[in-house]
């Protein structure tokens, strides 16, 4: 038991260091000379362009923002309260709360990740002056990493659902 609980923590640990990089890290969009993300835009390393509301389409980006930053919050109370039921829970009952917070999180980085998939190309073409040198770019490994959380955040939030407390 105690290594499954080991595990489980771990796992967790590892979902939300993933969900911290992904928002944080400047690398959603990338080529050979920029990279791009839901905070600014960067060409030859050093120019680097903050997306503020002068963007059009602004929206979506505060949308893939508020959503990636929830997902980090919500995986990080779910771990709290892990932590917490961990000690409170009698003995056979299930941690069905912090289950229900992490699948949350899943669901907001799923939101985010899908909302960035399909207006990506859309924000790049009605800010030309601003993206004009990122065409030739492709995914990041921010954005494979979002991905990667969401799976990791789903899987945990099911482990959490079906763990019951035991001695």
């Amino acid at each position: 038991m105690l290594v499954l609980l080991a595990f489980i923590i771990i796992f967790h640990i590892t979902s939300a260091a993933l969900l911290f990089v992904a928002t944080i890290d400047n690398a959603w969009w990338v080529g050979e000379e920029f990279f791009a993300d839901i905070w600014r835009v960067c060409v030859n390393n050093t120019n680097c362009t903050e997306l503020n509301d002068s963007v059009q389409d602004f929206s979506t980006v505060q949308a893939v923002q508020a959503t990636m930053i929830l997902s980090t919050i919500l995986s990080c109370i779910a771990f709290l309260i892990f932590v917490l039921q961990l000690f409170r829970l009698k003995q056979g009952e299930r941690f069905v709360l912090t289950s229900i917070i992490q699948l949350m999180a899943c669901l907001c980085v799923m939101i985010a990740a899908s909302i960035y998939t399909d207006r990506r190309k859309d924000i790049h073409e009605n800010n030309r002056e601003l993206y004009a040198q990122t065409s030739g770019g492709s995914f990041g490994y921010s954005f494979i990493l979002a991905w990667v959380a969401f799976a990791f955040t789903f899987i945990s939030g099911l482990m959490y659902l079906i763990l019951r407390k035991r001695k």
